[in-house]
C-alpha cells in the first residue's frame, strides 16, 4: 500500500504532524483509535514529540525519518505515533518526566518507546541513523524474547510516575515565614552572571518569569544588587543576537553565554511575556531601550504572528531557505561582512564597531550574527559624535537591511493559534498599553479578547486549545484557563470594564468544576471529564512559561478580594501552605514567590469616579508592583467596589487586609503609602 495513505498525519492539522506526513514512516496521531490498535495487536508503541519550530526536531527527521531503513524497522516492530507538544502539552508533560527518570535530561524531539497500553520503556532526544537502528531493534527483540523483564520495568517506572504526578502536602499546621524570601533570592543570587545577567550557564534561556519575581522583589525590598541584575539582564538581551535588533522578537534562548547565538526559532510564548516584563522595566526606569524593545517586538507579532481576526500564531521556525535553496537554520538572520560593506559603504566601520562586525559577533560559515556590546553613549563618545545623531544612523541602518532581509525566504510558520499563548500576548499588550499609552495596543489586546471568546469558548462553558482552518479542536488544558482568565482580569484593569472580570470568574468556576482535586488540593492539568493518561499530572514547578497551578493560584487570590470570596481565599492559601515549604530553587517557584509576596504585603486599590478611566491611566503608567487595582465611572455591583461611587467625586481607596483608608481625591495623596 501507499506509504502516503499508511502515513496518517496528512489528516492533520498542525503544521508539525503535516512536516512528517510524507515521511516513510506510518505515523498515527495521538488518539483513543491508535491506542486501541496498540493493545489489538500487542505492538510496541514508539511517542515522538516534537513542534515546528525545533531545529533538531527537523536534523532527526532527515537523518531518521526520511530513511527507508528506518522505516523498515518502525512499521514493522512499532506503533509510530508523532505528536505536536503544542497541541498536546499533556501528553508532553507525562513522557518528559519518565524521560528524566530515565536519562536525567529532557528537551526536544522527545523519544519514547512505550508497552503497548502507554507505559514506558525507554527515552532519548535527539538520537542518529546508526544508534536509533540498534536501538529500536534490540527493544523490539527483548519484547519478542522477553516481554515479562520489559513489564517489570514498565511498571516500576509507572509507580514512580505516579507518584512524581502526586504534590506532597505540608503537613505542619504553621505557616512558612515569609521572611525566609530573603534567604531563598539570596541563595539565588549565587547563580547570577554578573556579566551578561542571566544565569552563568549555556544554553542560556530568558526566564521571563524569573525576571518578573526578581525586578518585583528588587523594586519592593530597595535590593540594588537585584535590581541591577535585572536591569544588566534586560540589557544584555536586548543588545541583540538572541533579540532580532532589525525585525523584533526573541529568539528561544542562545547557545552561549552572551545571548549572542540562537537556534533563531521565535515562539509566542516568550515574546508575549519579555513584553510585559520589558513594560514594567520601562514604568520602573523610563529606559529609552526597553521602549524600543518594546515597540520592535509588538511590531513583529504584527506583521509575523497575528492574523485578520486578532489571533496569535504560535512561531516561526529556525531554519529557512538559504541562497542554494536549502533549509538551513538561521539563514533569514546572517549576513556576511562583504554583503553588509557593500550596503552600508562609508557607515561599515562605524556600522562595525556597533554590532561587533568582528571576533565577538562572528557566528560561523563567514556568518555574523549582530550583537551591540556597549551603549550608544559609550560609542559615541569614542567616535565624537553625539547620541542622537548615532541613534539616527542606527536607524537606517537597520530601516535598510530589513528592507533587504525582508526579500529573503521567510522562515517556516506555525499558524495554529494555541488559547494559553493567545491569552499571554492580550496581557503583554495591555501591559504595553498601560507602560507606553499607545492606544493601538489596548485595540489589539480587546481584539484578540473577543477572538478568544468567539473562537476559543465553546457555548457549554469549555475552552478549546488550539485553533486552526477556521476550527477550534482539542479541549482546553489548565494552562488555557489558568492564562485566559489572567488575561481577562488584566484587561479588566487596564479597562475598567466589568465584562472582562466576569468572564474571569465564570472560567474560574469552570475549573474548580473540572480540574480543581479537592484530596490534592491544587488543579489538575486535564478535565475530570477528559481522557485520562497513564500518570496524574499537577503542574506546580514555574518553567519557562508559569505553572498553570501558580497562575490559578494568583487569580483566585485577586477574584478572592474583588468579589470578597472567601472560598477562593481558602484554596490560594491552601496552595500556598504546601508549596512554600517546598521552595529551595527559588527559580523554579518565582511565580508562586510573587504572589507570596503579594499575599503578604500587598495592597488594594479603588478607584471610583466619573474620571476613574482616566486616572487609571496615570496609576497603570508607573510601576506599583504587589497592588490590585479594581475601580468604576459609575455605580458597581462588585463587593469590592460597593457603596464607593459618590457622583461628581473621583475618589482613591487604598486597602490592605480588608481593611481600607479614609478616601482621597488625588493618588497622589495615598502614593507614598502604597
Amino acid at each position: 500500500m501507499n506509504a502516503f495513505f499508511m502515513n496518517e498525519l496528512h489528516l492533520e492539522s498542525s503544521p508539525y504532524l503535516l512536516q512528517h506526513s510524507t515521511n516513510p514512516i506510518f505515523w498515527k496521531a495521538w488518539n483513543e483509535n491508535t491506542l486501541a490498535t496498540a493493545l489489538k495487536e500487542n505492538k510496541l508503541i514508539l511517542v515522538s514529540i516534537g513542534y515546528a519550530a525545533c531545529h533538531w526536531c527537523h536534523v532527526m527527521e532527515h537523518e531518521c525519518f526520511e530513511d527507508e531503513d528506518v522505516a523498515q524497522l518502525m512499521n514493522a516492530s512499532f506503533i509510530s505515533i508523532k505528536v505536536d507538544k503544542e497541541e498536546r502539552p499533556d501528553v508532553d508533560a507525562i513522557y518528559m518526566k519518565a524521560l528524566q527518570m530515565m536519562t536525567g535530561q529532557g528537551g526536544w524531539p522527545l523519544n519514547v518507546v512505550c508497552l503497548p497500553d502507554g507505559r514506558p520503556v525507554w527515552g532519548a532526544t535527539y538520537v542518529n541513523k546508526e544508534n536509533w537502528i540498534n536501538t529500536l531493534a534490540q527493544l523490539s527483540k527483548i519484547y519478542q524474547e522477553n516481554p515479562v523483564k520489559v513489564i517489570e520495568y514498565a511498571e516500576k517506572l509507572h509507580e514512580g510516575l505516579t507518584s512524581l504526578g502526586i504534590v506532597a502536602h505540608n503537613t505542619h499546621l504553621d505557616e512558612f515565614p515569609f521572611e525566609n524570601i530573603h534567604v531563598l533570592v539570596k541563595k539565588w543570587q549565587k547563580s547570577f552572571d554578573l556579566e551578561y545577567g542571566g544565569y552563568t550557564r549555556a544554553p542560556k534561556f530568558m526566564m521571563p518569569s524569573n525576571l518578573d519575581f526578581l525586578q518585583c522583589y528588587g523594586f519592593t525590598f530597595k535590593n540594588d544588587d537585584v535590581i541591577n541584575h535585572v536591569d544588566l539582564t534586560l540589557t544584555k538581551m536586548a543588545f541583540g543576537g538572541l533579540f532580532d535588533t532589525l525585525g523584533g522578537g526573541f529568539s528561544r534562548y542562545s547557545v552561549d553565554m552572551k545571548w549572542h547565538v540562537p537556534h533563531f526559532e521565535k515562539m509566542l510564548y516568550d515574546n508575549a511575556q519579555l513584553i510585559s516584563v520589558y513594560a514594567d522595566a520601562y514604568k520602573r526606569s523610563h529606559n529609552p531601550l526597553y521602549k524600543e524593545v518594546i515597540e520592535k517586538t509588538i511590531a513583529f507579532i504584527k506583521e509575523g504572528l497575528t492574523d485578520n481576526h486578532g489571533g496569535f500564531y504560535a512561531s516561526l521556525d529556525a531554519d529557512s531557505l538559504d541562497k542554494n535553496n536549502h533549509l538551513e537554520e538561521g539563514a533569514f538572520y546572517v549576513w556576511t561582512k562583504t554583503e553588509l560593506e557593500s550596503i552600508l559603504k562609508e557607515d561599515f566601520n562605524l556600522f562595525a564597531e556597533v554590532f561587533n562586525i568582528n571576533p565577538f559577533g562572528f557566528w560561523e560559515h563567514d556568518n555574523y550574527v549582530l550583537i551591540q556590546k556597549e551603549s550608544n553613549t559609550e560609542i559615541a563618545q569614542k567616535n565624537g559624535i553625539s547620541v542622537g545623531i548615532l541613534i539616527e544612523k542606527k536607524k537606517n541602518w537597520e530601516n535598510k537591511l530589513l528592507e533587504i532581509r525582508n526579500k529573503r525566504p521567510k522562515p517556516r510558520l506555525d499558524d495554529k493559534r494555541i488559547t494559553s499563548w493567545n491569552a499571554l500576548m492580550l496581557k503583554g499588550y495591555a501591559n504595553a498599553y498601560a507602560a507606553l499609552g499607545n492606544t493601538t495596543y489596548l485595540d489589539a489586546a480587546k481584539k484578540n479578547a473577543s477572538f478568544i471568546m468567539e473562537n476559543l469558548w465553546a457555548s457549554n462553558g469549555h475552552l478549546w486549545h488550539s485553533f486552526k482552518n477556521d476550527s477550534a479542536k482539542i479541549e482546553g488544558f489548565l494552562e488555557d484557563y489558568a492564562f485566559t482568565i489572567e488575561a481577562f482580569i488584566r484587561l479588566y484593569q487596564v479597562t475598567f470594564n466589568t465584562e472582562y472580570l466576569l468572564n474571569a470568574k465564570q472560567l474560574t468556576d469552570y475549573c474548580l468544576e473540572q480540574f480543581y482535586d479537592e484530596q490534592q488540593q491544587f488543579f489538575a492539568f486535564t478535565a475530570r471529564n477528559a481522557a485520562q493518561l497513564i500518570a496524574p499530572h499537577f503542574e506546580v514547578e514555574d518553567n519557562v512559561i508559569p505553572a498553570a497551578n501558580s497562575v490559578m493560584a494568583s487569580n483566585l487570590h485577586v477574584l478572592s478580594i474583588l468579589f470578597h470570596n472567601t472560598y477562593y481565599e481558602k484554596l490560594v492559601n491552601q496552595m500556598l501552605h504546601h508549596i512554600t515549604i517546598k521552595i529551595d530553587y527559588a527559580s523554579a517557584y518565582s511565580n508562586w514567590m510573587k504572589l507570596w509576596m503579594s499575599k503578604n504585603i500587598g495592597k488594594e486599590l479603588a478607584i471610583c469616579g466619573e474620571n476613574a478611566v482616566n486616572e487609571l491611566s496615570k496609576v497603570n503608567s508607573e510601576f506599583h508592583p504587589n497592588l490590585i487595582i479594581a475601580g468604576s465611572t459609575k455605580n458597581s455591583s462588585l463587593p469590592f467596589l460597593n457603596h464607593r461611587f459618590v457622583p461628581n467625586k473621583t475618589l482613591f481607596y487604598l486597602c490592605e487586609n480588608k481593611s481600607c483608608l479614609q478616601p482621597e481625591n488625588s493618588f497622589e495623596n495615598i502614593k507614598s503609602k502604597i
